[in-house]
């Protein structure tokens, strides 16, 4: 599991349990962790059925909570999945609970919108975040993406750099390794759609073709020759 969001659920629990080792984790807290989970693996593998049910699911427990600062916290890790597979939504279901949001969310919510932090602000962010929040240029955000271990959150850092700085060839082909490597299909098509855009723009047609093949592979466009229509060999 990625960072971010382990960074957020992690708050979720220590609301109840004051971050000591009794009493355990309320139920409530353990499903909303669990479901948040499965939500989060069934975006980014483009299953819209099962994250809307277990988004849902995990709303529900938290909501047992009567607490606008739990909801902005899991809001807010819906959104940066999202935002990992290039979906810039304004973050509505945050939005609708941001005015009683602690500081590390509303600081967070400004990181996900592109927005340039205060440095008091940049260190209220997940610690692998920060080195991106405090990127200058793009080749200082690409090193500062390319030294996050978590898969899940190396690609979020790599979309707010994006947003940031712009696409350079370096943080598209990082995107698209990141979300290849790990299976992802909706990121991985929104990286590589994007990725063969700039190399049309570029110029760049040997680049977009392989890159859109790649899309072809993924959408199961590229379908096996049957044997049948295969060139008989002819003997020597």
């Amino acid at each position: 599991m990625n960072a971010t969001p382990r960074y957020l659920l992690a708050l979720l629990c220590c609301a109840l349990a004051a971050c000591s080792q009794k009493p355990p984790a309320a139920d409530w807290a353990l499903n909303a962790e669990s479901a948040s989970d499965r939500a989060t693996q069934a975006y980014l593998k483009a299953d819209q059925r099962v994250q809307a049910l277990e988004w849902n699911k995990a709303r529900d427990e938290v909501q047992r909570t009567a607490s606008p600062q739990l909801l902005a916290r899991l809001a807010l890790m819906r959104c940066a999945v999202e935002h990992a597979s290039l979906q810039w939504t304004a973050c509505g279901e945050y939005q609708a609970v941001a005015v009683d949001a602690d500081p590390p969310e509303q600081a967070y919510a400004r990181y996900l919108q592109g927005s340039v932090l205060m440095p008091e602000e940049v260190g209220l962010l997940p610690e692998a975040q920060q080195a991106v929040a405090r990127a200058v240029d793009a080749e200082s955000a690409l090193a500062a993406v390319q030294a996050i271990k978590a898969p899940l959150s190396r690609l979020l850092a790599a979309s707010v750099a994006l947003r940031a700085h712009g696409p350079s060839q370096g943080l598209l082909a990082q995107g698209v390794d990141t979300a290849a490597g790990q299976g992802w299909r909706r990121p991985l098509l929104a990286w590589l759609l994007l990725s063969v855009r700039q190399a049309e723009q570029a110029g760049d047609s040997a680049l977009a073709q392989r890159l859109t093949r790649r899309v072809q592979v993924l959408e199961g466009q590229v379908r096996a020759v049957p044997t049948e229509a295969l060139p008989a060999s002819r003997a020597q």
